[in-house]
């Protein structure tokens, strides 16, 4: 069995609204507090209240503040992350906060180590990412799967001045979410809550099937005339098996370079093939020829369609309709000469990732076998 999350950002997102529907869904808060203490910020207190807005009860999250430091550089920020001892909730929050320095610093020019965040460089914003990773460790949540997020027209007020809404951090940290208009004015959808959502992988897709467990509603600060300001979030549990049907195109090639190829199968993956993979083939008068498949949800099979004939000049594409069983697995890091490397776990066997792998290789001078073999042994906890 796997524990699937899905956010529902009912007027929109934000930090404290998602760390208050995770504690209101079950998730401990002494487990959030120990995480934050891990850091070792100092002056705050953590609470979590109940609201009743428009005949809904929900659960608000506050940090109470007596150090009212509020702009640190985000290398401090990503350190103080770091420091978590459950290494699940570190990486998650300095993912979170990496995510924002990079975004912070291409959009000021600057070094994203050196970025100052002002707005998000208080109190809040570590409480609200240290404590969202810590309350999805400790509900073992698998997967994050988040509805369409409604974004607030008008403008917000920040540190550089009036910017039109969604701000441009956000929009940036959003790329490749899926959006949706809202006649709310101002900031629907925080810097903070687009972060978390990246570095918790959320998926936009419909969840799968589950069986729902728990129901939690975050509420934020914004009082609203005719609804309650809320995110919800439900907690299923589904089988470790997706079973579902998907889209198999192909295509048969006998004028394309082998270098064409390889950077065609690359430009599939990324443009949204679950899948990409080439077969050789002989076609008609005993010419040598190349088969090139990909495998894409039914959603995306129109967009890789259009990818694979761009991309190649076919003058067409076969479909047909598969059905993929795909075993749950799982993650997580070790350290080969103090250098992280992935692991994926399925039911019936681990394996290190290959790049971070040949990433330790080269740092190393290690041979690419012996990392691969250290990492698969290792028996560090993370």
């Amino acid at each position: 069995m796997s524990r699937v999350c899905v956010i529902s950002p009912f007027t929109g997102l934000a930090g404290d609204m998602l760390l208050a529907a995770l504690v209101d869904a079950g998730a401990p808060l002494e487990a959030i507090r120990a995480a934050v203490t891990d850091t070792g910020l100092t002056g705050w207190d953590l609470t979590v209240t109940r609201a009743v807005s428009h005949g809904l009860t929900a659960s608000r999250a506050g940090v109470v503040v007596s150090d009212h430091a509020t702009s640190r550089k985000a290398a401090e920020l990503i350190a103080m992350a770091g420091r978590v001892r459950d290494r699940a909730v570190a990486d998650v929050a300095v993912a979170a906060l990496r995510a924002i320095a990079e975004v912070e610093g291409r959009l000021h020019g600057e070094d994203p180590d050196e970025v100052h965040l002002h707005e998000l460089g208080g109190h809040d914003t570590l409480v609200d990412i240290v404590g969202v990773a810590a309350a999805v460790t400790a509900l073992d949540v698998r997967t994050v799967h988040c509805e369409p997020l409604p974004l607030g027209t008008g403008t917000v007020r920040t540190a550089h001045g009036v910017l039109p809404c969604p701000a441009p951090a956000t929009a940036a940290l959003l790329d490749g979410a899926t959006v949706t208009g809202s006649e709310l004015r101002g900031e629907t959808v925080t810097p903070t809550a687009a972060a978390l959502l990246r570095a918790l992988a959320a998926d936009f897709r419909p969840p799968p099937p589950m069986r729902l467990s728990a129901t939690g509603y975050g509420a934020g600060t914004r009082v609203l005339a005719d609804r309650p300001n809320v995110a919800v979030v439900r907690l299923g549990e589904t089988d470790d098996a997706d079973v579902r049907d998907l889209v198999v195109l192909e295509t048969n090639l006998d004028d394309v370079t082998g270098e064409v190829l390889g950077y065609v199968v690359g430009r599939l993956l990324d443009g949204g093939a679950l899948d990409s993979w080439i077969t050789p083939a002989v076609m008609k008068k005993g010419r040598p020829a190349h088969v090139l498949h990909a495998l894409a949800a039914p959603e995306h099979a129109d967009g890789v369609e259009r990818l694979m004939l761009a991309e190649t000049g076919s003058l067409g594409v076969r479909r047909s309709t598969v059905r993929r069983t795909a075993v749950a697995r799982s993650t997580d890091i070790v350290h080969v000469q103090g250098m992280p490397v992935r692991r994926k776990h399925g039911p019936h066997h681990s394996k290190p990732e290959y790049d971070d792998a040949v990433a330790v290789a080269r740092q190393t001078g290690l041979p690419l076998r012996t990392v691969l073999a250290m990492a698969a042994e290792s028996q560090e906890e993370s």
